[in-house]
């Protein structure tokens, strides 16, 4: 292993900041721009030696390979992140726009929801992979949290409590319960896993996650976050008696002010059941 390799890896073990999937994502990408430093002649770079300059490096490869948006915000986060780590911001530009590079586009009206198919379910042997599926298709959770989630513990009678520890970036939250399908649902979680997780007892996160992992794929099961899609444009229906813009109702623009009021209540309302502080998000989820 490199020596700036080793640095970065250090320093991800040292500070546990955010989520698994976080750490997991965070890892990859520092690993990556430690490979393409190298690539690039810096090999004898430690981690308190770096510089604008290769920050500038990296920046100007990754737009010659014309990544996406969405994909070059994610590794500038980390790469603040390890500025931040090793005492300096400066070399990392706080503004995306002084590397020009693009806003990513949040507001789609194109739905990427997701059902749960039954008969691809059924060929998930796993049971506890069944249920996290089933539980992020009712409650909209996301994968992560659905293998950590204690049922037992988190259900609350009307409302399923997540903990800061299972949720990305270590904020708590509560799910409303209002169907029977979810209580139903939920019950057979507890029954499942008695007072513990939905990973079984031999087995860590990881374990269960790669599990996870495998048995969606053999089930042909993917884009598993579009449970949460679905989830969200269930609950604007729900919530304001109309479909949302994702699902085929109407636009913003074509809201009475009356309806525009109700629609951003909602939205704020939705916006907190997936975990999110901010109501624009949720046109990723229901349009806009």
């Amino acid at each position: 292993m490199r020596d700036l390799n080793h640095d970065f890896k250090q320093l991800g073990q040292r500070n546990r900041d955010g989520s698994f999937q976080t750490q997991h994502d965070r890892e990859s990408i520092l690993s990556l721009a430690a490979n393409q430093l190298a690539e690039g002649g810096f090999r004898l770079l430690r981690a308190q030696g770096l510089r604008t300059k290769h920050v500038e490096h990296l920046v100007n490869r990754w737009h010659a390979e014309q990544i996406s948006a969405g994909t070059f915000k994610n590794r500038m986060s980390a790469l603040r992140w390890l500025a931040e780590k090793i005492d300096k911001q400066n070399i990392v530009a706080r503004d995306n726009a002084a590397y020009g590079i693009a806003d990513r586009r949040h507001v789609s009206n194109e739905s990427k929801a997701t059902e749960l198919d039954g008969d691809k379910l059924a060929k998930v042997s796993d049971p506890y992979t069944s249920m996290s599926l089933q539980l992020q298709a009712v409650f909209g959770l996301r994968r992560e949290e659905s293998i950590k989630l204690r049922p037992d513990w988190a259900d609350r009678g009307d409302v399923l409590h997540l903990k800061a520890s299972w949720t990305k970036g270590g904020k708590e939250r509560h799910v409303p319960i209002t169907s029977e399908t979810q209580r139903d649902l939920l019950n057979e979680a507890k029954a499942l896993a008695g007072k513990g997780s939905l990973i079984p007892v031999e087995m860590s996160y990881r374990d269960q996650l790669n599990r996870f992992k495998a048995q969606t794929a053999r089930a042909g099961i993917d884009h598993v976050h579009g449970l949460r899609h679905a989830y969200a444009q269930t609950r604007y229906e729900e919530l304001t008696g109309w479909k949302s813009p994702a699902a085929g109702g109407p636009t913003s623009k074509q809201l009475s002010p009356e309806q525009k009021a109700v629609d951003r209540e909602v939205r704020l309302t939705i916006s907190r059941e997936l975990g999110h502080e901010r109501e624009q998000i949720t046109a990723i989820y229901v349009g806009r």
